[in-house]
């Protein structure tokens, strides 16, 4: 897998906090923007999903029985 790097700033404060705790933070920041992608696409599928539900058109269970019972 390549990999390209992403920098950001961050207080000096925050960054010798850091350095405090025995964390990869590399690791954790990888992990928490993967998580982040998974629930926008997430999102998106299921707006999506609604709208082409909103323009399916309405069939009763009855129907649907009725239809399978038929073939």
């Amino acid at each position: 897998m390549t990999s390209e790097v992403f920098s950001l700033r961050i207080p000096k404060k925050t960054r010798r906090e850091m350095e405090k705790v025995p964390i990869d933070w590399s690791e954790e920041i990888r992990r928490f923007i993967e998580k982040r992608l998974r629930e926008y696409y997430k999102k998106e599928l299921l707006k999506e999903a609604r709208e082409l539900r909103k323009k399916m058109k309405k069939i009763s269970s009855a129907e649907l029985i009725r239809e399978d019972r038929e073939r």
